[in-house]
């Protein structure tokens, strides 16, 4: 695992929640917290989050102790943009990586038995794309193979990676193991996965 770039995608302006989601806390941790740790807990280096609405709060307010952060300040563009200012971060700093695992902040629920499992297939089949399976859809989280770099920069939008492994489904695979691959989007979903842990 060791020349795999994880990125944390936590950029965006969360109009939906109608606050910042990234500080929004479960059990005293807020959603990126709980990701960063998961991710730390596995990797020990090549980490990276992107910030990019309220950057300056974010930082102050969460360890990033061991990641790096990398800024988007076309993060209004959707998540795409993150992505793209990812990969271009690491051209620009000739940073070389077989591949670049992307996990979003607000998927608190995902477990890191299956991060490592997404990362086992990947050190299998380096050449293909490691995805996670929705049913009727592929998405993130996602690994996906350097040779695929050029033309990740040319995604764009919110929806712009899901098209991107969507169209590429011949060279996909993804894990057996079952994860709960909930979006927080809003107050309600929220509320919903604290109300989960308390009925726990």
């Amino acid at each position: 695992m060791k020349n795999i770039a994880i990125v944390i995608l936590a950029a965006g302006k969360s109009s939906r929640m109608n606050a910042t989601k990234q500080l929004e806390k479960i059990n005293d941790k807020t959603l990126l917290e709980i990701t960063l740790e998961k991710v730390k807990s596995i990797f020990s280096e090549n980490m990276f989050c992107v910030l990019g609405y309220n950057h300056d709060e974010i930082i102050h307010k969460t360890n990033t102790e061991n990641i790096e952060i990398i800024q988007n300040k076309d993060f209004e563009n959707g998540l795409s943009s993150s992505i793209v200012t990812s990969l271009q971060y690491f051209k620009n700093n000739k940073l070389n990586f077989d591949g670049v695992f992307i996990l979003l902040a607000d998927q608190p629920a995902i477990e890191t038995s299956y991060m490592k499992a997404m990362c086992n297939l990947f050190q299998e089949k380096k050449h293909l794309i490691i995805a996670s399976h929705y049913g009727n859809k592929l998405g993130v989280p996602v690994i996906i193979p350097k040779k695929h770099f050029s033309s990740l920069l040319l995604i764009e939008g919110d929806k712009g990676a899901q098209e991107f492994i969507n169209n590429k489904k011949n060279e996909v695979i993804y894990s057996r193991q079952a994860t709960n691959l909930l979006d927080i989007d809003t107050k309600e979903d929220l509320l919903i996965y604290q109300n989960s842990f308390l009925n726990s």
